[in-house]
């Protein structure tokens, strides 16, 4: 076998356009020196403390199996102190967390994740020069994950915000927090993803980004190469409970708009339309004369929302709102809660195989004890797997029963499924108890045993019949 020798001039030039090549790659990398030293002295470290019961009662010990989706705060344990003896309470225990922030004024408040500051019983925010002030939470806002904190503080250094809506896939961004605890760590990586919806996150169109994200990262800022916060870190997708190459943050536009009502109010007030939505399937679409699926389908309205009174129909789907396409219907809440309440709305539907315009004026949503209240039903729902809407009498009349609700979801692998309920049915009786509302329904599910199978009545194609179900 032949070898190539190659003159010594000639290995000079190879030598040199290797060297020049990694010049220039390394060229090509971001520089993030002069942003990190412009930006860290508005980056704050935010521990909480909190004090809680625990049972006296031994246990087993175990392991949290992590959820795939989670918030990121680090958490560590303090000394445990048991209560006074006959108070009945068994023991107290201190609970300290870590997470990180960031200063958005001079005078003193300060941005980070609801979850941080959750239920603390009291906040410390440590600033860059080491000075350590309590904290009061000005307002929070779960939905969005986004919390406003004040210190008592004047002429401090600010960081600059960018627009989050100028964001493109694969640009360059940098995360400045406190990971574990070790304060102003620096993290580098691209914009994965834009305006992705997560579950139980319906209002924030993440972005999802390649940083090297772990506990204690959580509330602290997302920069772009100018140096503008465009971001807040808030939850990581893992199967390990610690970071995977998949992160998300918060846009800023999205949080910035969360704090001024904070800051004016101490509470978000987002728009209702009053409508139950589902996803278009591709076999729905065409069963509706659309070319794609695309949009929330309409599948229930509150007879008293918004929607009913502005003349939407079970069955619409709604296309788009203020001219911004709903590509999937996760996507609908963030748009509809983007407006405020009594703010009009100008939804694209298609109707019939036609495409129509319709304007809505939005409600409000639903105060805190409203809530609560259709919390506990549809967590009672939930038990059987279905969801149900009252009927009206001239159906019950039609069918001649005294009462009942109809079923108009089944959840897959659900009790109710497994017992063979399907949606369209009108369930009449549980454990021998007449249904007639919603709230019996709930009522009678929380009262339900789990040691023995339960007769459940149901009318169905006009025929009565009965199925068993056992709650697990």
């Amino acid at each position: 076998m032949k070898r190539l020798i190659l003159p010594s001039t000639l290995w000079v030039c190879v030598v040199a356009l290797l060297t020049f090549g990694q010049m220039a790659s390394a060229q090509d990398l971001p520089d993030f020196t002069k942003l990190v030293e412009d930006a860290a002295p508005g980056v704050v470290n935010i521990s909480t403390s909190r004090t809680i019961q625990r049972s006296s009662a031994p246990g087993f010990g175990g392991q949290e199996i992590p959820e795939i989706f989670r918030h990121f705060f680090g958490e560590s344990f303090g000394d445990s102190f048991p209560a006074p003896p006959g108070n009945g309470q068994g023991r107290t225990e201190e609970r300290q967390s870590l997470g990180s922030g960031f200063v958005i004024s001079e005078d003193g408040y300060v941005m980070t994740n609801a979850h941080v500051v959750q239920d603390a019983d009291e906040i410390l925010v440590r600033l860059n020069d080491r000075r350590e002030l309590s904290a009061e939470v000005v307002g929070s806002d779960p939905q969005t994950d986004v919390a406003l904190l004040k210190i008592d503080a004047n002429d401090l250094p600010t960081l600059n915000l960018g627009d989050s809506d100028e964001l493109k896939v694969g640009e360059w961004v940098a995360a400045i927090g406190s990971p574990f605890g070790f304060d102003h760590s620096v993290t580098a990586g691209i914009v994965s993803a834009i305006n992705r919806t997560l579950p139980r996150d319906v209002y924030v169109p993440f972005i999802q980004t390649d940083v090297a994200i772990n506990p204690g990262n959580s509330g602290g800022p997302l920069f772009n190469l100018d140096g503008e916060v465009v971001g807040i870190n808030s939850q990581i997708f893992t199967r390990s409970g610690g970071f995977m190459g998949v992160s998300f943050a918060i846009p800023i536009n999205v949080a910035m708009d969360v704090a001024e009502q904070l800051r004016e109010g101490g509470r978000v007030d987002r728009g209702w339309l009053g409508v139950m939505i589902q996803p278009v399937s591709e076999d729905l679409a065409e069963s509706f004369g659309m070319e794609h699926a695309i949009g929330a389908l309409i599948a229930d309205l509150d007879p008293e929302g918004p929607a009913a009174q502005g003349g939407l129909q079970a069955g619409d789907v709604i296309l788009e709102v203020n001219g911004e396409e709903v590509e999937r219907s996760s996507s609908l809440p963030r748009l509809i809660g983007k407006g405020a309440p009594g703010a009009e709305v100008e939804l694209t539907l298609m109707r019939d195989g036609e495409e129509l315009t319709e304007s809505v004026e939005l409600g409000s949503w639903p105060d805190a004890e409203q809530q609560t209240a259709q919390a506990s039903s549809n967590n009672n729902q939930a038990r059987l797997g279905v969801m149900v809407a009252e009927i009206d009498d001239a159906t019950r009349e039609q069918l001649n029963i005294p009462g009942g609700v109809e079923v108009r979801q089944v959840e897959p692998d659900s009790v109710a499924a497994s017992a063979g309920i399907l949606p369209g049915d009108v369930l009449v009786s549980i454990d021998h108890r007449s249904v007639s509302s919603s709230e019996e329904l709930v009522e009678i599910v929380e009262a339900l045993p789990t040691d023995r199978a339960i007769p459940l009545r149901l009318f169905r194609e006009g025929r009565s019949l009965f199925v068993a179900l056992r709650l697990e």
